[in-house]
């Protein structure tokens, strides 16, 4: 995304809900912020349609949204601001700072929409559902904690629900046509967009039990053959089959 202008004025406008050294409320941060009875995080919350949606179907829980994209996090803020929004917060950073900012057993429920599926073998550990990245997560997430991932992109999902499986991570909720029967929940921007061009969205809820491994089970395994067919999903299968189709 290209730099907005006067960035700097607008998140200083956004203040409020821009916490200065966000890592000093590890471990307290519902009781920091108004006594509320969960914390859930979304990672990548990108322009904040779905975070500002989130947040109000949701009053009882604070919701952590972090994005590492400034201009992307000012509109995210400003649209919260707009709606009177009192139970989100941003931070400007990455999954990189997940143990940095919330303790053990902190978090109740991660939000993870539509990442970057990273196709090539080479680059397989960059994907947000990865062991080392899907330990992050554990070892912040409350027993029974939830982490609820969706993606258009149907290989990058399949991939991932062995990742969640050889983890230890339990799954529920599991489809790869969410709006099937109409709309469910919450839409992401992008998903709204995807949804427009019939493509078909995968989601799941994977829940952190006894045997879901975390940072503490020692190394992380190496992942072989990882690369992606149909790297871009449906999407490419539809212009790819269209093209087909018109061919003489």
């Amino acid at each position: 995304m290209r730099r907005k202008p006067n960035l700097g004025p607008r998140l200083e406008k956004c203040a409020a809900l821009l916490p200065d050294e966000p890592a000093s409320f590890r471990g307290r941060w519902r009781a920091s912020f108004g006594n509320y009875s969960e914390l859930h995080v979304e990672l990548g919350c990108g322009k904040g349609r779905f975070t500002a949606d989130a947040a109000a179907a949701g009053p009882e829980a604070l919701l952590i949204a972090i994005e590492r994209d400034p201009s992307a996090l000012v509109m995210a803020a400003e649209l919260a601001m707009s709606r009177g929004l009192s139970n989100v917060r941003f931070i400007l950073g990455d999954v990189g700072m997940l143990f940095e900012l919330f303790a053990p057993g902190e978090v109740g429920r991660i939000y993870l929409n539509f990442p970057d599926p990273w196709p090539k073998s080479r680059d397989a550990k960059l994907r947000l559902t990865a062991p080392n990245f899907l330990r992050r997560y554990a070892a912040v997430l409350a027993p029974g904690g939830e982490l609820w991932f969706k993606t258009d992109n149907t290989p990058l999902f399949d991939w991932s629900v062995g990742q969640f499986s050889s983890e230890g991570w339990e799954l529920r909720d599991l489809t790869h046509d969410l709006h099937a029967n109409g709309l469910v929940g919450i839409l992401t921007g992008y998903e709204a967009k995807f949804i427009a061009q019939g493509l078909k969205i995968n989601r799941l809820a994977a829940v952190r039990t006894a045997e879901t491994k975390t940072l503490a089970d020692g190394e992380v395994p190496r992942l072989r053959n990882a690369s992606l067919c149909d790297a871009r999903g449906y999407e490419e299968s539809v212009e790819t089959n269209a093209k087909k189709e018109k061919r003489p």
